[in-house]
C-alpha cells in the first residue's frame, strides 16, 4: 500500500514515522509547497514533489493524507484532492465538520474515490467513544477534558501579543471537576471551572511583564473564559523544559439503568500522549489501510470514523483477529 503525504510539518513528519511502523505500507511521495529542494525527509526511497506535480501521482498512490491546517487549507484541499485520490485528514473545527463531509463526500462521489475527514483522537478516537457510550447509557451525560497538554492554536496566540518573543500554552484539566464527574455526581460546569491554562512565556528584553500578563488573561475566546497563570521564563528554559508536545484527555458518560434508574455506571477514557501528532498520525495511519480496503470493494464517497468497522484497521485477518484479540 503506497501512502502520499501532503505537508511536511508536524504532522507529516509524525505520519512518516507511522508508515515505518507499518510494513503493509510504503511511502511514495511527500508534496510540498516550499521548493522541494530545501525539505529533507527520513524516508531514502520515497521522493520529495512539489505539490503542483501531485496530479502527475493519480495513479501512483493508493492514500494521500493531508496535513495541512483545519482553518485554510483542509476546507480546500481535501474536496479538491478528492478529484485525484483516496483522501484521509484531520479536520478539526468541530463546528465545520457537516460542512466539510458534504463538500469532500460530493467531490469524491463524482470522481469515485474514498475519502475520510476528522480522523485522530479528537475528533476520532474520542469521539468512538461518545458514540459507544451513548449508544450503551442512553440516559446518562457527557463530559470531555482535555490535557494536561499544549494547545498550539493558544500558543500561536501568546506568541502575536506584543512584547513576546516566544512562549508555551498548557491546557489543564480541573481536578475536582474530573473527580467530581468520577463520583457520579453529574456536575453542570462552566467552562472556567472545566479547565485552566498555564502559559510559559519568554518577554522581549525591556518589556512591560505586566501588560503582557493582562493582554494574554483578557484575550477573548482564548483565556478571558478561564483561570489563567503567566510564569515569565527564559529562552532556555523554555527549549529545556517546553520543547515537547505533549497532550492527552479524558471522555466519560455517567448513566443510569435498572427499572427506576437506581443503579449508576461511569465509563472512562484517557489518553496520555508524549507527541500529540505523532499519536494523532498513529490514528491516521491505521484509518488509511481502511480508506484503501474499502476502495478496493468499490466504496465511494466520504467517511467519518463512525463509519468504519473496526477489523478495517487492522492488517490482521478476521481469523487472526478472532483468535488473539476478540
Amino acid at each position: 500500500m503506497k501512502i502520499g503525504i501532503l505537508g511536511y510539518g508536524n504532522l507529516g513528519r509524525g505520519i512518516e514515522c507511522a508508515v515505518k511502523q507499518n510494513d503493509d505500507m510504503e511511502l511514495a511521495a511527500v508534496f510540498t509547497r516550499r521548493a522541494p529542494e530545501t525539505v529533507s525527509i527520513l524516508t531514502e526511497s520515497a521522493a520529495v514533489c512539489s505539490v503542483d506535480d501531485i496530479a502527475q501521482w493519480k495513479d501512483e498512490i493508493d492514500v494521500l493524507i493531508l496535513c495541512g491546517g483545519s482553518a485554510t487549507d483542509l476546507p480546500v484541499q481535501t474536496p479538491e484532492y478528492a478529484k485525484y485520490f483516496n483522501v484521509i485528514d484531520s479536520f478539526d473545527t468541530h463546528a465545520r465538520i457537516p460542512e466539510h463531509f458534504d463538500n469532500v463526500n460530493k467531490a469524491a462521489t463524482e470522481s469515485g474515490h474514498t475519502a475520510l475527514i476528522s480522523c485522530g483522537w479528537d475528533p476520532g478516537m474520542f469521539s468512538l467513544n461518545r458514540l459507544y457510550a451513548n449508544a450503551i447509557l442512553p440516559q446518562g451525560k457527557d463530559y470531555t477534558f482535555w490535557g494536561k497538554g499544549v494547545s498550539q492554536g493558544h500558543s500561536d496566540a501568546i506568541r502575536r501579543v506584543e512584547g513576546v518573543k516566544d512562549g508555551k500554552q498548557y491546557t489543564i484539566p480541573v481536578e475536582a471537576a474530573l473527580e467530581a464527574v468520577r463520583n457520579g455526581e453529574n456536575p453542570e460546569l462552566t467552562t472556567r471551572q472545566k479547565h485552566i491554562r498555564e502559559c510559559f512565556v519568554v518577554a522581549e528584553e525591556g518589556a512591560d511583564l505586566n501588560k503582557i500578563e493582562e493582554t494574554i488573561k483578557n484575550m477573548p475566546n482564548y483565556f478571558a473564559d478561564y483561570d489563567t497563570t503567566v510564569h515569565f521564563i527564559s529562552e532556555e528554559e523554555l527549549k529545556a523544559n517546553h520543547s515537547g508536545i505533549p497532550h492527552g484527555g479524558f471522555v466519560f458518560r455517567s448513566g443510569i439503568t435498572g427499572w427506576n434508574g437506581e443503579h449508576k455506571h461511569i465509563i472512562e477514557y484517557s489518553l496520555k500522549l508524549d507527541s500529540n501528532p505523532e499519536f494523532t498520525s498513529s490514528v491516521i495511519v491505521a484509518y488509511a489501510r481502511a480508506i484503501n480496503r474499502l476502495h478496493k470493494e468499490g466504496v465511494n464517497g466520504c467517511k467519518t470514523v463512525f463509519d468504519i468497522a473496526p477489523a478495517y484497521l487492522s492488517k490482521a485477518s478476521g481469523e487472526e483477529l478472532r483468535a488473539h484479540l476478540l
